[in-house]
C-alpha cells in the first residue's frame, strides 16, 4: 500500500527548512496557519511569521513591499484566494515589478471536497500562467512539493506561484530523485502514446499507465510539474515518438495544463489530443473521493481518454 501524505506537509515543512538557512525568508498568513500548514514555519521563527486575517489582497500588497526590500516573502492561503482573490495585487505589485515572492495555493482542485465550488480553485493554473514573469508549479506529492517551495526559493528571483492540495495522496517520488523547476519529468516510457499529467492526477496516471500496458498499449507518462516555463523539448519529443497525448489535471480543461501543452504540440507537432479535467463547469460539495469520480478524474477516465485518443491516432494514419 503506497503510503499517503498531503502535499501541504511538502510545502510547511519544505519552508520550514528553506528558512533554516535563510533569515531574509518572511512568512505571511491569513488566519488559517494550520490548514496550509505554515505552522511549522511560525512555530519555529516566530518572529519572521505574521498573520494577516482574511485579507488576502492585504497580504498580496505587503508581500509586494517585504521583497522590494530584499526580503522573500512567502504569502499562502486557499488556490481561490491567494491566486483569485488577489488578482489584482499580483499583477501590479508583485508580477509587473517582477518581485520575488512565493505564494502558495493550498487546497486546490476539486479534491478539497466538501467545502464546495467557493472553496474549489480550478481556474487558478489559467490564470497564474497568464501572468508576465509568474512562475507556475504543480508538484505530484508531498516529497515533490517539498522540493519546488525550496528550489523556488533558493534558485529563481520573480514571482512563483505553487499549487498544492489537502488532501493525504500517494507519497510516490523518491527523495533522490532530481527534480529541476522548467523541466517536465519522464516517469514511464512508451511508444504508443503519451499521458502528460500535473499534480495528483500524476499517480492516476501512473495507475492507467499500467492497466493499458495489460492491453498492449504502452503508454509514456509525464510529470508536468512546471506549468510556466513550460518544458517544449519533453513534450515535441513525446508528440514526435508517440503521436498521441492525454492530459491529466484537477482543475479547468480551458486554460489549464491541458491548452498549455496544446499551445506547444499545434505550432511544433500536431497531433491528436484528448483532455482529462473539469469540463466547464464549478464543483461542488461531496466527499474527495465522490467528487474526483464524478468529475472524471481518476485512472479510468485517462484510460478512456487514452483509448479515445488512439482510434484519433489510428484514423490519421488511414488517412495518410
Amino acid at each position: 500500500m503506497q503510503k499517503k501524505t498531503p502535499t501541504r506537509v511538502g510545502f510547511g515543512k519544505g519552508l520550514a527548512n528553506a528558512a533554516e538557512k535563510n533569515d531574509r525568508i518572511i512568512g505571511l498568513g491569513a488566519d488559517i496557519t494550520g490548514s496550509v500548514n505554515m505552522n511549522f514555519f511560525a512555530e519555529q521563527f516566530p518572529n519572521r511569521f505574521f498573520s494577516m486575517g482574511i485579507a488576502e489582497q492585504n497580504i498580496a500588497g505587503v508581500a509586494a513591499g517585504f521583497a522590494l526590500e530584499n526580503y522573500i516573502p512567502v504569502m499562502a492561503t486557499y488556490g481561490v484566494f491567494s491566486a483569485m482573490r488577489t488578482i489584482d495585487q499580483i499583477r501590479i505589485s508583485i508580477c509587473y515589478n517582477n518581485l520575488h515572492v512565493i505564494i502558495g495555493g493550498a487546497h486546490a482542485g476539486i479534491s478539497v471536497g466538501p467545502d464546495g465550488a467557493t472553496h474549489q480553485a480550478l481556474e487558478d493554473i489559467a490564470i497564474m500562467r497568464s501572468l508576465p514573469n509568474m512562475t507556475v508549479l504543480s508538484p505530484c506529492d508531498a516529497t515533490q512539493t517539498y522540493k519546488a517551495i525550496n528550489q523556488a526559493i533558493e534558485e529563481l528571483s520573480g514571482p512563483v506561484y505553487i499549487r498544492f492540495g489537502r488532501e493525504a495522496v500517494p507519497n510516490f517520488t523518491p527523495k533522490e530523485a532530481p527534480f529541476q523547476i522548467g523541466k517536465g519529468e519522464l516517469l514511464r516510457s512508451g511508444t504508443n502514446l503519451t499521458i502528460v499529467a500535473t499534480g495528483h492526477l500524476v499517480w492516476e496516471a501512473l495507475q492507467a499507465a499500467k492497466t493499458l500496458q495489460n492491453e498492449g498499449i504502452d503508454a509514456r507518462v509525464i510529470n508536468l510539474h512546471t506549468i510556466k516555463p513550460i518544458d517544449k523539448e519533453i513534450l515535441i519529443q513525446a508528440a514526435k515518438e508517440t503521436g498521441a497525448i492525454v492530459t491529466a489535471e484537477e482543475h479547468q480543461i480551458m486554460g489549464g495544463m491541458g491548452s498549455a501543452v496544446a499551445e506547444v504540440i499545434s505550432e511544433a507537432s500536431p497531433c491528436p489530443m484528448s483532455y482529462v479535467g473539469i469540463k466547464d463547469t464549478f464543483g461542488e460539495s461531496g466527499t474527495p473521493d465522490e467528487l474526483m469520480k464524478k468529475y472524471g478524474l481518476l485512472s479510468t477516465n485517462i484510460i478512456h481518454a487514452a483509448r479515445e485518443v488512439l482510434q484519433k491516432k489510428t484514423e490519421n494514419e488511414r488517412t495518410y
